[in-house]
């Protein structure tokens, strides 16, 4: 049962993270996604088999301290999003501010309400769960949405022309040995955000 309430937790905030990608972009001119059918919250628009589901299962499954997995990818067309200066970087960071904000609401249910212990707990995975891809997210290695800000700001350079091409190969490197540096920062906001 935990095993499926992950899953649940899991697909509906990669959902909503990508919607929020899609939904920026068509407040930004570009009605890519919208015509698509993917500003839509039915996991049927979005699932991706191994992304979604059986690669989430079986970390989870194996008690892993990484948490990975995507959704298909909302489509924009980044020329359609009209004269905005970042408009990149505003599409990149509306699915990682989607994540921060659904942490934020369900911390503050956590706070203010007296609530049974297991749904405490089921709210307080929710809270991890979308602090975890939040701030996962924001790292800036292709194709992460950190590194579509960051991009956005550098404009064509070497280094992020170099970050493109190698992008795959050092994401595998960083979630292998360097997703522990994140741990600290996720306890941190966590501990903010739930209070304790």
């Amino acid at each position: 049962m935990e095993q499926i309430f992950f899953i649940i937790i899991f697909l509906y905030s990669v959902i909503a993270h990508e919607v929020a990608h899609g939904k920026m972009a068509e407040y930004l001119g570009d009605p890519t996604a919208r015509l698509a059918g993917r500003l839509t919250l039915n996991p049927l628009a979005h699932i991706d088999p191994i992304g979604s589901v059986l690669l989430p299962l079986l970390l989870f499954s194996a008690g892993s301290p990484i948490l990975f997995g995507w959704a298909k990818p909302v489509p924009y067309n980044p020329y359609n999003l009209g004269n905005y200066r970042y408009a990149n970087a505003l599409v990149a960071g509306a699915g990682v501010g989607t994540n921060l904000a659904i942490a934020i609401i369900f911390g503050i249910f956590i706070r203010l309400l007296v609530l049974p212990e297991v749904l405490a707990s089921f709210f307080a995975q929710i809270v991890l769960l979308n602090l975890v891809l939040g701030v996962f997210n924001l790292v800036p290695i292709p194709p992460l949405d950190g590194s579509k800000i960051l991009f956005d700001f550098l404009g064509d350079t070497q280094l992020t022309r170099w970050l493109e091409r190698y992008g795959v190969i050092l994401l595998v490197i960083f979630i292998v040995f360097g997703f522990s540096y994140l741990t600290p920062l996720i306890e941190f906001f966590y501990a903010v955000i739930v209070g304790y």
